[in-house]
């Protein structure tokens, strides 16, 4: 059977945060598998522990028996951190079956409304008749938030893309694969740089990116921004730093409270001319390409 909603999770230091990501996509989804290095390592080769009773509560809340767990030696020394991702995100959609559409989110993404995203794939199930032949990725938006604060959390204040779904794991960076992207007004929460200075440092070390980035840099002026003093800082990204030019501040003691004030505003919301164009130009670059296609 065709057409199925697979999604997938790469489980790495990071693993308590599924808690929080599982649940918001539980209900919809046909199967979610969680791909675990079978010798527990990250992508540069570190050891990680996972915790028994992060399995005990896999099994108490998988009451639907949807949770698949995938091990394999995901990491494989001699390759970069990047190389090691995108191979075990090629290895993980083989699995989850083509044919089908294939999710990968990570631990830290948190969905406001997917079954709405799961109806759009499925109005798309043409797309997944000999996908290989018409290659589309299926992208989203997210809140990227900073750093926790005592009053709530420091967040980008603008929406950024991300890949969310495809019909064919072309994979190049990441989830990114050369082919064209399809937009959707779907939102997530993305607790991106929002961790303890431990968490973030072990992040930083050991994702797709750690190459780089000049972590040193980079924490130095992570450690520096508080909450008196957020709004006179300029440039927070990890790679180009202007890339994120501000931050803003949302209240909020916990997740929970955080995804409910941020759905209060407008910060969640996709503009239908900015999708209309965004989709119109992704679509007449790809047909210029056909065309021009020895």
């Amino acid at each position: 059977m065709i057409g199925k909603i697979q999604v997938g999770y790469l489980v790495s230091y990071d693993y308590e945060l599924l808690k929080n990501a599982i649940p918001t996509v539980y209900k919809e989804a046909d199967t979610i598998f969680l791909a675990i290095d079978s010798n527990r390592k990250t992508w540069k080769g570190e050891s990680i522990g996972i915790k028994d009773d992060f399995f005990k509560w896999i099994e108490d809340f998988d009451v639907q028996k949807k949770i698949v767990i995938y091990e394999e030696e995901f990491y494989v020394q001699g390759l970069t951190t990047m190389e090691c991702e995108i191979r075990e995100r090629k290895m993980l959609a083989h699995k989850m079956g083509i044919g089908n559409w294939l999710i990968q989110l990570d631990s830290d993404e948190y969905f406001y409304d997917f079954s709405k995203f799961v109806s759009f794939l499925k109005s798309k199930n043409d797309l997944l008749i000999n996908p290989q032949d018409k290659l589309v990725q299926i992208c989203g938006f997210k809140i990227n938030l900073y750093k926790y604060v005592d009053q709530g959390v420091l967040y980008v204040d603008k929406l950024d893309k991300f890949m969310i779904a495809t019909n064919y794991p072309n994979y190049k960076v990441g989830r990114h694969g050369k082919c064209r992207s399809i937009y959707t007004d779907s939102v997530a929460l993305h607790d991106c740089l929002s961790r303890s200075r431990e968490d973030l440092v072990q992040k930083l070390e050991n994702w797709g990116h750690n190459d780089e980035i000049n972590k040193t840099e980079f924490m130095s002026k992570w450690d520096s921004v508080t909450f008196s003093n957020y709004k006179e800082i300029r440039g927070f990204f990890y790679l180009d730093p202007m890339h994120w030019k501000t931050v803003e501040f949302m209240e909020g003691k916990s997740l929970q409270e955080l995804l409910s004030n941020f759905k209060l505003t407008n910060k969640i919301n996709v503009g239908k001319f900015f999708l209309l164009k965004k989709n119109f130009g992704q679509w007449f670059k790809f047909l210029m390409k056909k065309k021009i296609r020895p």
